[in-house]
């Protein structure tokens, strides 16, 4: 989140300078403090508007600074939900006008600029776009707050996003103050403009993710329990292989779009990627019904940095699995198959509600016999062995330097996060695939 509060601080900085230098022009206070506070809430929507855009072209070039494509992602939707948030601050200003007449009088209000020709309609062009972008937007910012609206209304909206950004970069740029394009304000508004507009082309045209993308075969589905569905894929020698731990986004219905999915397996060289899909909406529910082998399917990727190569050996591992969450470790413990010799000393802790009934068990304890250096403890619900913070410190009470790499639920991340901060009695790092798409 360092690099939105950066370009949000950023252009804080750069209005202040121009208020500092210009200064606020005439106006009593009340239409001054709505003038001002109307550009500053129009400058940060149309910014983290911009930010948005750009990261949702996904940058792999930012994967590294940022931790990862699905820390991408993340600052991606909120950058997303300060842009509604702004906008909606910015519509709520341009609808105070007969407020402030009411109270303060319409005497004191600066003077309206005059453009004429070719600007004056374009800045009128502006305003309505700019109205109706904003209602959009406001909708875009509902729906992904509450989450009881179905995904694929979601989903919706989402598409149109790169168009409804170009209507508002049109509405900001027409619209700006013609002072703040030679000030450090509107030079960091132009390249945040660029930026975004650039972005939203390449969204409109496909672009995004195209030198990533390979097509493929389904070679094998089936429902090892009834909200797992697993699949398998050939792909075509445009996928040149993962790493373990790494993510992929895929499509098997061009309508429903791709959805992200964590690579169960390792790579072998053969272009094969198997994906373990839990049932966790609308689409995924029903996924294995509309599925087959021989169908078509194109798999974006790969991407993320949840990865076996990045354990420190220096530090105790401690890795802990959630449900589904799961996959990236069986892809793990499938690549160190191949030399168990170099396996890391680690304690795989595997969360499940029922032990008994889960065929992940079966698996991680056949996969654990044959790497040696892997500990697996399974922790059953159901028999109210749920894994704690600090039952987790007990069961390492020995290390005084520790790696943790989670993979599950949010709440349950916080959780042993916020714990272990306090019962950790030395270094402990906290390593979180965090991926959401909404």
């Amino acid at each position: 989140m360092t690099l939105l509060a950066g370009i949000i601080g950023l252009l804080l900085l750069a209005w202040g300078w121009d208020i500092t230098t210009t200064g606020t022009g005439a106006g009593t206070l009340p239409w001054v403090v709505r003038e001002q506070g109307l550009y500053l809430s129009g400058l940060l929507s149309i910014a983290t508007m911009s930010l948005a855009m750009v990261l949702a072209t996904r940058p792999v070039a930012l994967e590294r600074p940022l931790g990862g494509m699905d820390r991408i992602y993340r600052v991606h939707k909120w950058s997303g939900i300060l842009a509604g948030i702004f906008a909606l601050a910015h519509w709520l200003i341009e609808m105070s006008d007969d407020l402030i007449k009411s109270l303060a009088g319409r005497a004191g209000r600066p003077p309206k600029i005059e453009f004429h020709g070719l600007l004056d309609t374009l800045r009128d062009a502006g305003e309505e776009l700019g109205e109706f972008a904003i209602y959009v937007l406001l909708a875009m910012l509902v729906l992904t707050l509450v989450r009881h609206f179905p995904y694929k209304f979601w989903r919706l909206l989402h598409r149109i996003m790169p168009a409804l950004y170009l209507l508002l970069a049109f509405h900001a740029a027409v619209l700006t103050p013609l002072e703040y394009w030679s000030q450090p304000v509107g030079w960091l508004l132009a390249v945040l403009l660029a930026g975004g507009s650039v972005a939203a082309v390449l969204s409109l045209t496909g672009r995004i993710g195209r030198e990533r993308l390979s097509h493929g075969t389904i070679t094998a589905v089936s429902s090892p329990v009834p909200d797992i569905t697993e699949v398998t894929c050939l792909l075509d020698k445009q996928w040149h292989g993962h790493r373990a731990g790494q993510f992929a986004f895929v499509c098997f219905d061009r309508l429903e779009g791709a959805h992200p999915f964590t690579i169960a397996s390792a790579d072998r060289g053969d272009r094969t990627v198997t994906f373990q899909i839990k049932a966790l909406g609308d689409y995924t529910r029903g996924l294995a019904r509309h599925i087959a082998p021989g169908q078509s399917v194109r798999v974006e990727g790969p991407y993320g940095r949840f990865e076996l190569q990045r354990c420190d050996p220096r530090s105790e591992q401690i890795w802990i699995a959630g449900g589904i969450g799961i996959t990236p470790f069986l892809a793990w413990l499938d690549a160190l198959r191949a030399d168990p010799a170099s396996a890391p000393a680690a304690d795989l802790h595997y969360c499940t509600r029922d032990a008994a009934r889960d065929p992940f068990v079966g698996r991680l304890e056949a996969l654990c016999a044959e790497i040696p250096g892997i500990t697996l403890h399974v922790h059953d619900s159901s028999r109210n062995e749920a894994l704690s913070a600090g039952r987790l410190a007990t069961l390492h009470r020995g290390a005084r330097q520790a790696e943790v790499w989670f993979c599950g639920p949010r709440g349950f991340a916080e959780q042993l996060r916020h714990g272990l901060q306090r019962t950790w009695p030395g270094r402990l790092r906290f390593h979180q695939e965090a991926f959401e798409m909404r």
